[in-house]
Order: structure tokens, then C-alpha cells, then sequence
């Protein structure tokens, strides 16, 4: 089913909305829209989503920059092993069975939800 790229575009832009004002949640907007709504598989919307969040992630970045917010060494300590967590974490998304992949997706929103809820 060919949908138009108005669709697409509110998508993304409730995804930014959510990773800009939260500083995550992108990938919580998306992967579900991905796999639910447009019938992709788990890996492909989980690649095609850390593709989108790079760009969201970006943009939120350059605000954020101008309004001095950022502490730089902190960002890089967390950069460091932001990077070697993408490449672990890239190798295992191919490798894993997709209903492993549900779960565990599945832990951190109720994880994610519940710490947010209790504080």
C-alpha cells in the first residue's frame, strides 16, 4: 500500500517532537510505527529508525549547542561508549531472533514507562 509523504512527514515529526523535548523517545515513536502501522520487519525498522534519530539528534544538538546547554566532556565520555554500544548493539540486532527482539523492546518501554511514572 503506497502512502503519501504527508504521512511519513507527521510521523517524523512526532518522533522529533518527543526526541527534542525529552532528549530520547524517537526510536518509541517510530519502531512501533514501523512495525505496526507500515508492516516493516524488526530489523529494518530498527535501522531505518537510528537513520531518522541520527538526523533528529542532530537538529535537537545545534539548539541545544546555541543555548550553551551542553557539557562537553560529559558528552564525550558517553560519546565513547555510545559508539562502542552502536556497534555491539548493530551486530546483535541482525543476529537476534525477532521475538527477542520484541521482548526486550517490550522491557525497556514498561522499564522506561514505570521510571517515568515513579521518578
Amino acid at each position: 500500500m503506497k502512502r503519501s509523504i504527508f504521512f511519513y512527514l507527521i510521523a517524523g515529526f512526532i518522533a522529533g517532537i518527543v526526541s527534542g523535548f525529552f532528549g530520547a523517545g524517537g526510536g518509541m515513536i517510530l519502531v512501533p510505527f514501523m512495525t505496526l502501522i507500515l508492516k516493516d520487519g524488526e530489523v529494518e525498522s530498527r535501522a531505518t529508525t537510528i537513520l531518522c534519530i541520527f538526523f533528529m539528534v542532530l537538529t535537537s544538538s545545534f539548539f541545544y549547542f546555541k543555548e550553551d546547554s551542553v557539557d562537553w566532556i560529559i558528552a564525550l565520555k558517553c560519546s565513547v561508549g555510545g559508539i562502542i554500544g552502536g556497534i555491539v548493539g548493530s551486530k546483535l540486532l541482525v543476529n537476534l531472533d525477532k521475538k527477542i527482539l520484541e521482548i526486550f523492546f517490550i522491557i525497556l518501554l514498561i522499564y522506561s514507562g514505570t521510571k517515568m511514572i515513579i521518578g
